[in-house]
């Protein structure tokens, strides 16, 4: 498979929707991962990245309570930590591998109880990913959920594999092929990309080509395979206004 250039690829598409790339820097001695939300409606857009420690991740807030609608699909944790493992999706899905893994069941196990988002007729496919920490480094998994073509009453998943990640590489996968209406899903195996070594480079050169309309937050995370110590990054579009009690 061809090596692609990350940033060109969202920098020519307005709208992946949601993406997720996760792979290794050129030293072999980081894991990546990189988690972004876009948005076309006011209550999409209307979200920004928080840290919680507690759960070792992220979860996603209404910059402004009081502009918010539906917080059904984007209100969620996007980023949790269990174990060893780092997990990444762009749903509620994330609980649910958390709560599957910290039983010692598998993460495409804790998949094959969901299905896509159920917002017709987009079908929004749900992306999910994965870091382990082991011995001998690292390994990565990925997965889609998604509808059969449009067809909101058939589920395809798609779970794809990287036991031996390559120094420098990795590989993104985001729900939309482009924008549209509905907007179509992405199609094929996640793409492979070349990553840089640190983690506020990979953060500031992917903020800088997500489109501008579009874009709402984004985080980046490497960690130090020798320690299991994590550096994160995040930047977020829009300020979180605070309730005043």
């Amino acid at each position: 498979m061809e090596q692609l250039d990350l940033y060109k690829l969202v920098n020519e598409n307005a709208y992946p929707g949601r993406g997720i790339v996760l792979g290794l820097a050129p030293s072999g001695k980081k894991a990546l991962i990189a988690y972004f939300i876009m948005g076309r409606s006011a209550n999409s857009r209307n979200r920004v990245f928080d840290p919680v420690p507690e759960i070792g991740g992220i979860r996603t807030l209404a910059a402004d309570p009081a502009k918010l609608e539906d917080p059904s699909l984007i209100i969620y944790n996007p980023v949790r930590t269990v174990a060893n493992a780092h997990i990444v999706t762009n749903g509620d899905q994330t609980d649910t591998v958390y709560e599957f893994m910290a039983r010692g069941e598998r993460f495409e196990d804790a998949l094959r109880t969901r299905t896509f988002e159920p917002d017709g007729p987009n079908w929004t496919p749900r992306i999910s990913g994965l870091v382990e920490l082991e011995e001998a480094g690292c390994s990565y998994r990925l997965s889609i959920l998604k509808s059969a073509d449009g067809n909101g009453e058939s589920c395809r998943r798609y779970f794809f594999e990287y036991p031996i990640p390559v120094a420098g590489e990795g590989h993104f996968i985001h729900t939309y092929k482009c924008d549209g209406n509905p907007i179509p899903s992405f199609e094929g195996e996640p793409e492979k990309v070349a990553l840089p070594e640190e983690a506020e480079e990979l953060a500031t050169r992917l903020w800088e080509n997500l489109n501008g309309d579009n874009k709402v937050s984004l985080f980046v995370r490497a960690i130090d395979l020798a320690t299991g110590e994590t550096e994160d990054v995040i930047i977020n579009k829009y300020d979180a206004v605070c309730d005043e009690e």
